[in-house]
């Protein structure tokens, strides 16, 4: 009988409780508060490794799928959200954080958006890595954000598969720009994501007043040069710039700071 009870089960008491455990239901006994701690640890290297990271955009339903995207494979965890330039600002100087996913142009009080506050970010927290996400899709705006310390651009329009392979390239030190950019510029002939246009003096006056609503035919008047001289500057200040439309101009001279 006593052979039988060892190799079936022990006899077992607890909380006035009588029954036979079999050895194996004993052996997950003490074995269950061993994994327990070891899973503990476990959890604890995770959250330690974890990477932080603050989103910016001011719209919350962006926000929202970001966050979801972004911790969805457990290796992130979105630490703080911001709605603009200036609470992002002062989110970054009191938020410990590894990377920062924002959007290009959001409204603001007192802080620039678009390259000024890249250009801001990089003065106060040059080795926080910046992934930039926008609409403006020109390739004088991808290399001038490259050029202001962006490290990663994601266009609005991207798969939301890009998120991750961005976060993972900058926090190994790469760049990383969404496919569909790359595109453009390889389009545009050139190797060096960072090679930033540069416009005359005149062109960027030409273009300046275009941005601020003023025609062809007002600047020309302006400036006493004719008509055909500033559509020329305008022609070649887009074509620098890699930019087809007005609509990319204008939104390039905001971006720059030329407008407000």
């Amino acid at each position: 009988m006593g052979n039988f009870l060892f190799f079936c089960g022990v006899k077992f008491c607890s909380q006035g409780l009588l029954g036979y455990l079999p050895l194996w239901r004993l052996g997950a006994v003490v074995a269950d508060p061993i994994r327990e701690y070891f899973a503990r640890i476990q959890v604890a290297i995770m959250v330690v490794l974890m990477l932080r990271v603050i989103i910016a955009d001011d719209h919350p339903i962006v926000r929202i799928g970001q966050k979801v995207v972004i911790e969805a494979n457990g290796r992130c965890k979105v630490v703080a959200e911001a709605d603009g330039p200036d609470q992002l600002l002062a989110l970054v100087d009191s938020t410990p954080c590894d990377i920062l996913v924002t959007d290009f142009a959001m409204p603001g009080n007192q802080q620039a958006d678009g390259y000024g506050l890249l250009g801001l970010m990089r003065r106060r927290h040059p080795d926080l890595p910046v992934i930039l996400v926008t609409m403006f899709a020109n390739v004088a705006t991808l290399r001038e954000s490259f050029a202001q310390g962006a490290r990663a651009i994601l266009a609005k329009s991207a798969s939301a598969r890009e998120l991750p392979l961005a976060i993972a390239a900058v926090s190994e030190g790469r760049t990383f720009v969404s496919e569909c950019l790359r595109a453009q510029l390889a389009e545009a002939g050139t190797g060096n994501q960072q090679a930033v246009p540069q416009l005359s003096g005149k062109e960027r006056e030409v273009v300046r007043m275009l941005a601020s609503g003023m025609t062809v035919s007002q600047i020309a008047a302006r400036v006493n040069r004719s008509i055909s001289t500033i559509s020329k500057q305008k022609s070649t200040a887009m074509t620098r710039l890699c930019i087809s439309t007005d609509v990319d101009l204008f939104a390039y001279a905001r971006a720059a700071g030329m407008v407000p």
